[in-house]
């Protein structure tokens, strides 16, 4: 089918940086030829009103149009009525690395800033609203406490009691902690260093900016844990890490035992819904599950770019999770459409790296983390992720896809067709090279008929040519993740009513499963609801 290939500039932005313009020279955007063209409303005026992704009915003929607004998801069983219910969201993280804010000159608007950033320490200090709790309260007795994953800057816990199930990240704050024994400077243990109010509160505010997008992670509170450790904790701690080291004996281990906390040892906890799985953990076993994981995350993706200017930055395998949010429905013999049969939900998971600003205050500052501070990130190739973190960089020195060797980024602050790197640019290509790693992660794990793998493959064989980081300049590719959506739409493997919903959709909160002993139910609950008020 003919496209017409078109250059767009992607994103809202408030200036245009050579890179930037560089980029806009590329063939960009590939969009296909409009199948039926008698219909009045296009995806441009569908996509500003999306609220909801519904699953029902037969898809109707692809048309082509730009990309729009970007809101919500929901997904809606064929076998259930069209009734606007959420799904429930969480979360659960695997460590990669870390970074820090860097300002940037000409940007900066400090009045505005102050007013959108809460300040962690006084919270800490002196708002009574955040409580401080012992290990033995937030897992007592007949509570379960599991460590699932190693964040950028946080263990994160799975905790389950007769009220729930949520996960907890657990961040150091400037605290002291008992010196490594001789065996721990032996084994090389590097402990990950307590992070700064800017650190913590950067991820904190672009949770709170996503929190009501589907797909991203469901914030329920937070609070300081003091003191030594339980003995639960040290078990779930000595498991996890014999389990990473028996799937890569060459892993260092980044966080101090548990064993070497302290009276005064201090944790910002913040607990988070339960997500499910970790896509690495997740046995692909059929072809609906392709489509659904590739098109959730994307969509996702597209809403946060067009609510927040967002981007992920550290989307692997590892912060994206899975769950069997329903059962999988059978697609019909000759319908259109792929999206929607699965059952499962997706949420994306650990913003430590990520990039987002707030659309409603003029000339925000950014919330962005600065690469260039730990260079390891773009010089390892420990892992496969590790290209994707050097194609961002890349893309940042050059404006074009062709990805530098490791060796290319060993000078901090290099200079770029900008001048030096900044972090804070927004360049939403890098939701796009993390959206070509997850296609080609699925392609190798897929464990279920080969058939299906094939018939994948060969109807996404178009996209996967424009989404190729690695494909020749003369071909046209994706500016952001919106593109993708709406060639998904355009191509009718999503049907535009899945992404048309009742704005009044709204993701429901969830409470704390973490009860004080001095604190009763209802006493925790009534002061909950009296803040959200």
């Amino acid at each position: 089918m003919p496209r017409t290939k078109v250059t767009v500039k992607y994103g809202k932005r408030s200036t245009r940086t050579k890179a930037e313009r560089l980029f806009a020279e590329l063939p960009q955007s590939p969009v296909r030829k409009p199948v039926v063209v008698d219909i009045d409303e296009t995806i441009a005026s569908v996509t500003e009103k999306l609220s909801t992704v519904q699953i029902e009915g037969a898809p109707k003929q692809p048309r082509r149009s730009p990309r729009k607004s970007v809101k919500r998801i929901e997904i809606i069983d064929d076998a259930t009525d069209s009734s606007d219910t959420p799904e429930d969201l969480g979360d659960s993280d695997y460590r990669n690395s870390k970074g820090d804010s860097q300002d940037a000159a000409s940007r900066s608007n400090d009045t505005s800033e102050e007013d959108g950033k809460e300040n962690l320490l006084d919270e800490i200090a002196g708002d009574i609203s955040l409580r401080i709790l012992t290990w033995d309260e937030v897992c007592p007795p007949g509570d379960r406490i599991e460590k699932i994953a190693e964040a950028s800057y946080a263990e994160v816990y799975r905790v389950t009691n007769e009220r729930g199930t949520s996960v907890i990240k657990v961040i150091r704050l400037t605290s002291p902690i008992k010196p490594q024994t001789k065996a721990q400077v032996r084994s090389k243990l590097v402990d990950e260093e307590p992070h700064s109010e800017e650190d913590v509160n950067g991820e904190l505010q672009i949770s709170e900016w996503l929190a009501d997008i589907p797909g991203f992670v469901v914030y329920k509170e937070r609070y300081i844990v003091q003191g030594k450790t339980s003995r639960a904790l040290l078990e779930t701690h000595q498991v996890f890490q014999r389990r990473m080291k028996r799937k890569d004996p060459g892993r260092a281990q980044f966080y101090p035992s548990p064993s070497r906390y302290l009276d005064d040892t201090k944790f910002l906890v913040v607990e988070l819904g339960d997500a499910g799985t970790a896509l690495e953990d997740w046995e692909l076993r059929n072809e609906s599950e392709l489509w659904d994981i590739f098109f959730l995350e994307a969509i996702a993706l597209a809403r946060a770019e067009e609510l927040a200017m967002f981007e992920h930055r550290d989307l692997h395998e590892g912060n994206l999770c899975i769950r069997q949010a329903r059962p999988r429905t059978q697609r019909k013999p000759g319908s259109q459409g792929y999206f929607g049969y699965s059952g499962v939900d997706i949420t994306i998971l650990d913003y430590g790296l990520s990039r987002a600003e707030d659309l409603s205050i003029d000339l925000a500052k950014p919330i962005a983390y600065d690469l260039e501070r730990d260079l390891g990130l773009f010089t390892s190739t420990h892992a496969a992720q590790c290209r994707v973190y050097r194609q961002m960089r890349s893309f940042l020195l050059r404006a074009d896809r062709k990805c530098l060797p490791p060796e290319a980024h060993k000078t901090p602050y290099a200079k770029g067709v900008d001048g030096p790197l900044c972090w804070e640019a927004y360049v939403p290509y890098t939701n796009v090279l993390w959206l070509a790693y997850l296609y080609e992660y699925l392609l190798d794990n897929f464990r279920g008929d080969a058939k299906e793998l094939a018939h994948f493959e060969e109807q996404t064989a178009d996209m996967w040519a424009y989404l190729n980081p690695d494909a020749d300049d003369s071909v046209p590719c994706f500016g952001a993740a919106g593109d993708i959506v709406c060639f998904a739409v355009e191509s009718g493997w999503i049907r535009e009513e899945q992404l048309i919903g009742s704005e009044a959709s709204m993701i429901e909160r969830e409470d704390s499963i973490i009860v004080s002993k001095e604190d009763g139910d209802v006493d925790v609950l009534s002061r909950r609801l009296s803040k959200r008020l």
